[in-house]
C-alpha cells in the first residue's frame, strides 16, 4: 500500500498560463527514499509543497492527493516535515535551544516530554555545543542540521527537503546526506528530496523522479531510470547521470544488467579492477599542460585583515593574493571560512582593518560608487538583493536609464537571449526558481559591462543544463576580457572550468594553483572521478572528459 498518492495532480498559479506542475501521478511508499531532479522551474518545489498542506501555494488544484489512503488535509499533514532551501527562511528564535523546542511548545507538548525528545535528539545530532549559542553565529550547515533537529523533534513519518545542500560547503553537504541515511535506514522514516546537486544523492536514494515541464518524466528504481535515459540518450536528462555511471557507459564492451552500474566510488573501482584490465595499455604517460605564463595582475590583495567586532576573532588575516586579467579563479572553503567577507572587501562594502585592496594600482576605497560598478561587478549569494523592483524587465530598465545607456533595448534583449531569460522578464521575481533569480541578478550586472565580476555561489539552486549554460556565458564573458573571481561550494563545476583555485583556510590563502594541482588527491574537496581514479593504477583524473582523454575515448554528453 502507497504512503503517498498523486492521481492526475495539476496546479496553476494566478495569472500564469501554463500549469507549473501537469497531470502528475506517483506513489511513494513507506520507508523509500525518492531523489526528484529536472531544470530549474520545472515545478519541483511546487510539487512538494504541495504535499505539505499549511505551504501549498495559492492558486488552482485539481486532481488528488491521499496518505494514507486518506485524503490528505492539515491534520494528516502534520506528520509531514518539510525543511527549505534556505536554512534562515526557517528560523525563528535567537538561540539554538529556542528554536529547537519552539515547534514542541506550539504543539502543546509537556515539559517533560519536551526535555526528554530534546535531550535525546541533541545526542543524536552531537548539538552539545552548540545548544546555548546565537543562531545568527552559526554556519550554513550547521544551521540546516537545527533546523532538521528541529522538525525531527515532532516526529514525523515523512520528511520532505527542497535543495537542503545548496548552501553547504562539501564536508558539510555530506555529513548532512548521511544523516538523513541514518534516518532513513535506522528509523524507517520516508525521505522524499529535491536536490540539483545530485551526484552524491545517487548512492542514497532508491528511486529517482525527473521533471520537465510540470509533467513527471522518469519515476522508477535509480539506476534502471539511469540506464533508460542513457539508451534513450535523452539530451533533456544526460547532464543529470553520474559521472561514474558516464564513464561506465562510455568504457563497457560488454552487455550489462542495470544493476551492473556504479553509482558509487567503491562500485566504479570494482568495476574498473574487475573489467578494465586492458585499458592500462591505452592509458598515455600524461597529459601536458601548458606551463603557467604569467598575466598581468588585475586586482592586488595585500596583507588583509578583517573581523566584524572587536570581541571576535579575525575571519581574515594577513591574505594576500594576485587575481590575473581574465582568469576565472575559484575560491573554495568551508563554511565560516571568510569567502563571502573577502568578496565584500574587494568591492569596499567592507572596510579591512589593516591592509589593502588594489584594482589596477590604485585603491579600492578611492572609486566613487557608479564607478566602482564599472569596475567590479558583485553578485552576492542571494540574488534577490540585487534587486528594487518587481521583475527583471522593471530592473534592467531602471538600470539602463540610470546610466544612460545607448542603444539599451538591443543591449538588454542581447543580454536576457544569452542567459535565455525571455520568458521570465516579466514575472514577479519572487514566483522565479532560485536559478532562475540567480540568472536574473547574473543579467543586471552584465548591464554595466564591468571589467571584475565576484560571484557568490553562482551555481547554488542551478539544474545541471542551467550550469552547462552558465558555463557558457562565462567562457564567453573571458573571451570579451572579464576577469571572474568565483566563490563557490561546487567542486565538479571549479574543476570543469576554473583557471586556477585558491583554498581559503583559517582566514588566509593556504594554497593556490592551477585547478587540478590543487584539488587532486583531497578527500573531499575534490570530484567523485577522482576519487575513483586516484587508487586504481590507471591516469589520474578529476573530470570525466580527462578520463576520456586519457583513455583515448569519445565522451557523449
Amino acid at each position: 500500500m502507497a504512503l503517498i498518492e498523486m492521481r492526475n495532480v495539476s496546479f496553476g498559479y494566478p495569472d500564469e498560463k501554463e500549469n507549473a506542475v501537469q497531470c502528475v501521478s506517483l506513489h511513494i511508499n513507506q520507508g523509500e527514499f525518492v531523489a526528484i531532479g529536472g531544470p530549474s522551474g520545472c515545478g519541483k518545489t511546487t510539487l512538494l509543497k504541495l504535499l505539505k498542506k499549511e505551504l501549498t501555494p495559492v492558486g488552482k488544484l485539481t486532481g488528488s492527493i491521499h496518505y494514507k489512503n486518506q485524503e490528505l488535509d492539515e491534520g494528516l499533514s502534520s506528520e509531514i516535515g518539510y525543511v527549505f532551501q534556505n536554512p534562515e527562511n526557517q528560523m525563528v528564535m535567537d538561540n539554538v535551544l529556542s528554536e529547537l523546542v519552539f515547534g514542541l511548545e506550539n504543539h502543546g507538548v509537556k515539559t517533560s516530554e519536551m526535555r526528554q525528545r530534546v535531550a535525546e535528539m541533541v545526542d543524536f545530532f552531537g548539538l552539545e555545543e552548540l545548544l546555548h549559542e546565537d543562531t545568527i553565529t552559526l554556519s550554513g550547515g550547521q544551521k540546516q542540521l537545527i533546523n532538521l533537529a528541529s522538525i525531527l523533534l515532532l516526529k514525523p513519518k515523512v520528511l520532505l527537503l527542497d535543495e537542503p545542500t545548496s548552501q553547504l560547503d562539501p564536508v558539510q553537504a555530506k555529513e548532512f546526506l548521511q544523516f538523513l541515511r541514518r534516518l532513513n535506514e535506522e528509523f524507517g522514516i520516508t525521505i522524499i528530496l529535491v536536490e540539483h546537486r545530485l551526484e552524491d544523492v545517487y548512492a542514497l536514494a532508491d528511486k529517482l523522479m525527473l521533471m520537465a515541464s510540470g509533467k513527471l518524466v522518469y519515476h522508477d528504481m535509480m539506476k534502471d531510470v539511469i540506464d533508460e535515459i542513457w539508451k534513450n540518450q535523452d539530451q533533456r536528462f544526460l547532464p543529470y547521470l553520474p559521472s561514474l555511471s558516464k564513464l561506465f557507459f562510455l568504457h563497457h564492451k560488454n552487455g550489462y544488467e542495470a544493476n551492473d552500474i556504479p553509482v558509487t566510488v567503491k562500485e566504479a573501482q570494482n568495476w574498473l579492477n574487475h573489467s578494465l584490465s586492458g585499458i592500462a595499455d591505452q592509458k598515455e604517460k600524461g597529459i601536458e599542460t601548458a606551463l603557467e605564463k604569467e598575466e598581468k595582475v588585475i586586482l592586488q590583495i595585500r596583507n588583509l585583515h578583517f573581523k566584524y567586532s572587536n570581541n571576535t576573532p579575525y575571519i581574515l588575516k594577513n591574505l594576500t593574493l594576485d587575481v590575473r586579467e581574465g582568469e576565472l579563479l575559484a575560491i573554495v572553503g568551508g563554511n565560516g571560512s571568510g569567502k563571502t567577507t573577502l568578496l565584500k572587501c574587494c568591492v569596499n562594502m567592507l572596510k579591512p582593518l589593516k591592509g589593502r585592496v588594489e584594482l589596477d594600482k590604485k585603491k579600492i576605497g578611492s572609486f566613487q560608487k557608479q564607478g566602482m560598478e564599472q569596475h567590479i561587478g558583485y553578485l552576492p549569494q542571494n540574488p534577490l538583493l540585487c534587486f528594487m523592483t518587481e521583475t527583471l524587465e522593471e530592473e534592467l530598465a531602471t538600470i539602463a536609464s540610470r546610466l544612460h545607456l545607448e542603444r539599451a533595448e538591443e543591449r538588454i534583449n542581447s543580454i536576457l537571449e544569452e542567459l535565455a531569460l525571455q520568458d521570465m522578464q516579466k514575472r514577479h521575481l519572487h514566483d522565479c526558481s532560485g536559478g532562475e533569480q540567480q540568472k536574473a541578478a547574473l543579467a543586471t550586472i552584465l548591464l554595466h559591462r564591468p571589467r571584475i565580476m565576484l560571484i557568490d555561489e553562482p551555481t547554488k539552486g542551478m539544474d545541471p543544463i542551467s550550469k552547462q549554460n552558465f558555463a557558457g556565458v562565462i567562457k564567453q564573458l573571458q573571451k570579451s576580457g572579464i576577469t571572474i573571481i568565483m566563490v563557490t561550494h561546487d567542486i565538479e563545476f571549479v574543476a570543469e572550468h576554473a583557471t586556477r583555485c585558491a583554498w581559503l583556510f583559517d582566514g588566509e590563502i593556504s594554497s593556490i594553483g592551477r585547478t587540478e594541482d590543487v584539488l587532486k588527491g583531497n578527500y573531499f574537496y575534490t570530484t567523485t572521478i577522482n576519487r575513483v581514479t586516484r587508487d586504481t593504477g590507471y591516469l589520474e583524473a578529476l573530470t570525466l572528459e580527462e578520463a576520456s582523454a586519457a583513455w583515448k575515448n569519445p565522451i557523449l554528453l
